[in-house]
């Protein structure tokens, strides 16, 4: 059986550590602002410099993501975004690009209308190495597991600053990937990053697992990526290249001639840092 995850993120990250850097990790939203742009700043994204890719699945109650995203959300629902049309987004990406790691991030509720079975195997399907299930506890996560482990999907696991010593094992149980480290208490693109609280972490949840660490939610600026890169294994960055994009639209919330160059040359920038 194919093992797209295993070898695509575990890969990757090897290599990277290898190479003596950490990973830049980025996020868009599918279907934002519409399929064509958003299908546009997909394929440009491993050449301005990402390492691998979140996709955002969108959904009408994002309860983790903070304006930003939000907004990103709502401008895909209305562009036709579904769980199947992100699904084709990743496939058409693996016609030209069959190396950079493809995770989806999203939430529970499409998942199970699509039924999770189903979903994991069209995922594993078109490409997609990983699962980000932003509402997903490990503890209510039997309705999923199963079905992702089996299609070789990677499950990586959100943990918080407020996740303790006692919890940090079960959280940890069945990841695989990264683990992603949330930054911050609360949700996306809405505060700065505290780094020397961030830093004290990482060797704390260090001692539970081998698995490299990404940091996501507070990374807005290059500075921010450059220093989480250091810290851990990876920076996570999501809200400000959703902000690029949405400045970059005219007053119709249409995308514009500049508007995938505005993604792009964030990420530029954010990648100069990480690897500087």
């Amino acid at each position: 059986m194919n093992q797209p995850g295993k070898n695509r993120i575990a890969g990757k990250f090897a290599a990277l550590k290898a190479a003596g850097r950490g990973a830049l990790v980025t996020y868009v939203q599918g279907y934002d602002p519409d399929p064509a742009t958003s299908m546009a700043i997909l394929q440009g994204l491993p050449g301005a410099g990402a390492d691998l890719i979140e996709i955002g699945v969108p959904f009408s109650d994002p309860m983790a993501d903070g304006p930003i995203i939000q907004a990103a959300g709502q401008r895909a629902l209305k562009a036709g975004a579904t769980p199947a049309g992100v699904l084709a987004m990743v496939r058409d990406f693996r016609a030209e690009d069959d190396s950079t790691p493809i995770i989806l991030m999203g939430y529970l509720n499409p998942i199970l209308s699509y039924g999770p079975e189903r979903f994991c195997t069209d995922a594993a399907a078109s490409g997609v190495d990983g699962l980000i299930v932003v509402d997903m506890p490990p503890e209510e996560s039997a309705d999923l597991d199963p079905f992702a482990t089996a299609q070789g999907l990677d499950l990586i696991r959100l943990i918080a600053p407020t996740t303790d010593d006692s919890r940090l094992p079960g959280a940890l149980r069945s990841c695989s990937g990264f683990i992603y480290y949330v930054s911050i208490t609360g949700i996306t693109g809405t505060r700065a990053i505290g780094m020397a609280d961030v830093a004290a972490n990482i060797p704390r949840i260090r001692a539970h697992t081998d698995l490299p660490i990404a940091i996501g939610f507070g990374i807005r600026t290059p500075d921010d990526a450059g220093q989480a890169s250091r810290i851990a294994d990876g920076a996570v960055v999501g809200s400000s290249l959703v902000d690029a994009l949405a400045k970059s639209l005219d007053a119709k919330g249409q995308a514009t001639p500049g508007t995938v160059r505005a993604v792009l040359d964030t990420v530029r920038r954010l990648a100069d840092a990480v690897r500087g």
